[in-house]
């Protein structure tokens, strides 16, 4: 009868022994840095970015992206070092521009913040209430976009103030609005 339990605790150490431990997947959201976003297999490649990326993290999410598109042919390496945005030339070009984002795209692109993105179920409501945010803070001009998600500035007649101000206070009616939804 006693070298059942010692039978079961025999195995269950070899089982605990026989695989390498998993890393905890992180609870919060962190500042990583963005190649830390990258994960092994293409479904989880696509970095996301997040309300407060700076434009330099954003350029090291492309970085895969690029290069895809690089081994896909439509861009140039040289080109993309010296920081050119490639412009088609033809419609021959075109082509293959788009056939190699049609590649690249769904693996490498980075997702949109998960507040702006359309398969979020709360998007549209995070709009709306960045619109409330920026109207309280004295811009005009200011709705949802007909996409149900983003931000319209300056109205039909393109007030440049509501433009200014408005592009001045969307991050921080961005962050107040998260950080609220998340209460």
């Amino acid at each position: 009868m006693r070298r059942t339990p010692v039978l079961v605790v025999a195995v269950l150490a070899l089982a605990a022994c026989s695989s390498p431990p998993k890393a905890a997947a992180p609870e919060v959201a962190s500042l990583a840095s963005p190649s830390a976003a990258v994960s092994a297999s293409p479904q989880t490649q696509r970095p996301r970015e997040r309300l407060d990326t700076t434009s330099e993290e954003y350029l090291a999410m492309l970085a895969p992206y690029n290069k895809c598109m690089v081994e896909q042919g439509a861009m140039s390496k040289a080109a993309l070092a010296k920081g050119a945005v490639p412009k088609p030339a033809s419609a021959k070009d075109v082509a293959k521009y788009d056939e190699a984002n049609r590649i690249c795209e769904p693996q490498y692109f980075p997702l949109p913040p998960w507040e702006k993105d359309p398969a979020n179920p709360e998007a549209k409501d995070f709009a709306r209430d960045v619109v409330k945010c920026l109207k309280n803070k004295g811009v005009e001009y200011v709705e949802v976009s007909d996409d149900g998600i983003s931000i319209a500035l300056g109205g039909d007649d393109n007030d440049p103030k509501s433009i200014s101000l408005g592009m001045d206070l969307i991050p921080g009616c961005e962050r107040a609005t998260a950080a609220a939804m998340k209460k």
